[in-house]
């Protein structure tokens, strides 16, 4: 069976015939106009080839469709070790870390940059091709591991291969955790509500039918990756007048919601939305755009601004909020920012717990 031609290119690359695969590629440029992992190998064989510029842009066009791929991010930090620039390199090591706890050659160049991080080192092994180590792995050659015999050849290449051609996306859709130990029970679904109104009001008063539909959906909304959505039913919940019991294990069930980052977040909601009923999307994510204002680092390193929320010009703004960042984030105050985020309250008032900023670098 024919083969397409980034999976030809790949095997290409992997032979370290990146000049090839640049060719093979750039024949197809129509075909694959707008294409996430055309865009990324044809950088990464740029990269490997020392055509520095042609490798940003096409690393440029990569990052406007998926913003944390692993490879990008790594083939990006490349280029600025490379130019010596040595804390913009950190920047996206670190944004790996996030995603990709062990991946070891972000671990591998950091420590690089620690031990031998002047710029003097760095031209050396840019010079001798030892920077290489650093760039988005290639696998093995599969013209070396032929030597190693035919047959077992032809098993771990078929592995490799699999892995390389047809790449699965990390965001697994499955069953997550399994939460049967946090299913209600039969009483505590046939005694939903609190049973004593008396000594405290509820801003939200649901039926036993309605809170057991609404523990039901954070459940269902959590096996299907949409956390923000879950969140949001756990909220109800807990501003409702539910009982104690399914209160209880609604917090337990938000100890199994997971941190996410610019590609896998959903369900975001505005910030028209969260102003007008906080209590509901406390603990929420988003990733709102705009531009920072009145930023302020204080003396323990950490950092507060107020972001703009609106797009890159502002010309739809819809307000301000305040965000704090445990330390002092890679950004330009001048330029469109996005932030990603955790809703919460601060002396009353709807703020952010900040996690990652992303910008544009042109």
């Amino acid at each position: 069976m024919a083969k397409d031609a980034l999976s030809l290119a790949w095997l290409d690359m992997r032979r370290r015939r990146f000049a090839t695969a640049i060719k093979r590629l750039e024949a197809k440029k129509e075909i694959y106009e707008e294409n996430f992992e055309y865009y990324v190998t044809l950088g990464i064989a740029c990269l490997y080839v020392g055509d520095i510029g042609a490798s940003s842009s096409y690393f440029q066009l990569a990052r406007r469709i998926k913003l944390t791929d692993t490879r990008l991010l790594l083939g990006q930090a490349a280029i600025f070790l490379r130019r010596g620039d040595t804390a913009r390199a950190l920047q996206y090591y670190l944004e790996i870390k996030e995603n990709d706890p062990l991946n070891k050659t972000a671990d591998e160049a950091m420590e690089f940059i620690r031990v031998h991080g002047n710029y003097d080192t760095i031209c050396r092994w840019v010079d001798t091709g030892k920077i290489e180590q650093f760039y988005p792995p290639l696998g093995s050659n599969p013209d070396k591991l032929a030597m190693l015999g035919v047959a077992g050849a032809a098993f771990v290449l078929g592995c490799v291969f699999t892995f390389i051609f047809f790449p699965r996306d990390q965001q697994y859709t499955g069953p997550r955790a399994d939460l049967s130990k946090l299913e209600l029970s039969s009483e505590e679904k046939s005694d939903a509500k609190e049973k004593d109104l008396s000594t405290q009001s509820y801003a939200i008063v649901l039926s036993n039918k309605e809170i057991n539909k609404k523990y039901n959906d954070a459940l269902k909304y959590f096996q299907a990756h949409r956390d923000n959505a879950a969140q949001i039913e756990v909220n109800m919940i807990l501003n409702s007048d539910a009982s104690l019991a399914v209160k209880k294990k609604a917090r337990l069930l938000m100890g199994y919601f997971e941190i996410p980052d610019f590609d896998t977040i959903s369900d975001v909601p505005s910030l028209t939305d969260v102003a007008a009923n906080p209590a509901m999307y406390l603990d929420c994510w988003v990733n709102w755009g705009g531009k920072i204002s009145n930023a302020i680092t204080y003396e323990d390193g950490s950092y507060a601004c107020d972001l703009l929320v609106g797009d890159d010009a502002l010309a739809k703004y819809e307000g301000s909020v305040k965000v704090h960042f445990d330390a002092v984030p890679a950004v330009d105050g001048g330029r469109a920012v996005k932030i990603l985020g955790k809703i919460v309250l601060e002396d009353g008032a709807v703020s952010l717990r900040g996690r990652a900023v992303y910008q544009s670098i042109k």
